[in-house]
């Protein structure tokens, strides 16, 4: 499980803004400090997996972010990591740097007064505690040991008490959170300035924002090369898996990987208010269409959760594109075209994943070879590329949209009919869509249910 949770981290990082490999480095170094102060084997499994996972929570917020900053919320996320927001004139500086980028001088104090008055009055707090909420959840969605759970719920919580969402203080701060806390800022620290500047900020903020023992633990390694050749690795998927407790390594069977697809799903839904329950609705369609088909058990199981999957690249999209109430322009198109080769990549890497990782990322392609990313014609898309691909436009047709009205099932049909004639879906699949919604097989309103 360690392989497929670490290499799904990729994605968590993608939506924070961070660089791959963030969570995987935060999470060597919350397993270091967790050797220094001889943590037991259960609490450090929990950790363990709290650190891979702390950012499940994070694209919850993107969209207000985006709306509250009128700017891109991965950079404005990237951007706060090294800020201390309990501060100040370290934040105001903060949002002067970054609201309204490119717009005119009206437009940036306009953005400023409304960002700066928005978190003076709780925005901050409402941004924090969604996060914090949604990832608790998710966690225990996927069976994560409460104090994975109870860990994620309290990272934003500082030693003094002016952390979130709770506003915790000291020891009523979990343990495992206040590793996680220190972890992943001195991460970000390291990646962006450096090792002294890293150990610096840590001995700035002991007392404040963090536990000074830990503080303490940090120091107490700071001259391990053996530890530090192993961070600077490019690609810590290994060595996190290394440091999973021997005795608690945990196996991702087949209901495992059902409930970390599904629980991923939430993650890449939550990135917009628009694509609200877009993956599961996917992939109920999908599963629907392979049943009604005669796909084998296998083959079933696989498309239902590629669905569930398709879109983990929008999660490297900001939400100024996928938000956008009207149309693209052709460089924002080109950008939100990307997200298919991001869908390709992040599940190549993943163990248990990377057979889905081609009909995952197939889902715009066209008959006719004029889909994207890869250009594929009629002869390279499987039955299940093209089932899934008739899945998503028949799902997003029927669901609100920014960009225009919404459509009557008519209109629905209409424009599924035109894209069978004009060489994108597939007829053969569209027929079967056609059976499977008079047999009664999918609402929008079975997936809320």
């Amino acid at each position: 499980m360690s392989e497929v949770i670490a290499a799904l981290s990729y994605a968590l990082d993608l939506t924070g803004g961070q660089p791959e490999g963030h969570a995987g480095r935060t999470c060597l170094l919350g397993m270091r400090i967790a050797r220094q102060l001889q943590l037991n084997i259960e609490d450090s499994s929990a950790l363990f997996y709290g650190l891979l996972l702390k950012d499940l929570g994070c694209s919850t917020n993107a969209s207000k972010m985006c709306y509250l900053f009128g700017a891109d919320d991965r950079t404005i996320k990237k951007a706060s990591k090294t800020v201390d927001i309990t501060s100040i004139g370290p934040t105001l500086g903060y949002i002067a740097r970054n609201v309204a980028p490119g717009g005119t001088v009206f437009e940036k104090v306009s953005k400023f007064v409304h960002a700066a008055v928005g978190g003076a009055t709780g925005g901050a707090r409402e941004l924090i505690e969604m996060r914090c909420e949604r990832g608790e959840k998710i966690a225990h969605d996927l069976h994560m040991p409460p104090a994975t759970a109870q860990a994620i719920r309290a990272l934003d919580e500082h030693w003094d008490g002016n952390g979130y969402p709770d506003g915790l203080a000291g020891d009523r701060i979990p343990l495992l959170a206040r590793i996680l806390n220190i972890s992943q800022t001195v991460e970000v620290f390291f990646s962006t300035y450096g090792i002294d500047a890293a150990y610096d900020m840590a001995k700035e903020r002991s007392g404040t924002w963090f536990d000074p023992a830990l503080v303490d633990a940090l120091n107490a390694f700071k001259d391990d090369q053996t530890f530090w050749a192993l961070f600077l690795n490019n690609d810590p998927k290994q060595a996190v898996t290394d440091f999973e407790p021997f005795d608690r390594t945990l196996v991702a069977d087949n209901a495992t990987l059902d409930r970390i697809a599904y629980g991923f799903a939430q993650v890449i839904d939550a990135k917009s208010p628009w694509t609200f329950q877009h993956s599961e609705g996917v992939s109920r369609i999908s599963t629907g269409l392979a049943e009604t088909i005669g796909l084998s058990p296998e083959q079933i199981r696989d498309v239902r959760r590629a669905g569930l999957l398709h879109d983990i690249g929008k999660l490297g999209v900001s939400n100024k594109i996928l938000d956008k109430p009207g149309k693209l322009d052709a460089e924002e198109m080109a950008t939100m075209r990307k997200h298919t080769a991001f869908t390709y990549h992040i599940l190549q890497q993943v163990a248990g994943f990377r057979d889905l990782s081609s009909m995952a990322a197939a889902h715009h392609e066209r008959l006719d070879g004029k889909g994207y990313h890869r250009g594929f014609s009629a002869e390279q898309l499987s039955t299940s590329d093209r089932i899934l691909a008739v899945a998503d436009m028949f799902e997003a047709l029927t669901a609100k949209r920014p960009y225009r009205e919404d459509l009557t099932g008519e209109q629905v049909m209409d424009i599924l009919t035109r894209n069978t004639l004009s060489g994108g879906i597939c007829p053969t699949i569209f027929d079967v869509l056609k059976i499977y919604l008079k047999n009664g097989g999918y609402s929008p309103a079975q997936i809320a249910a």
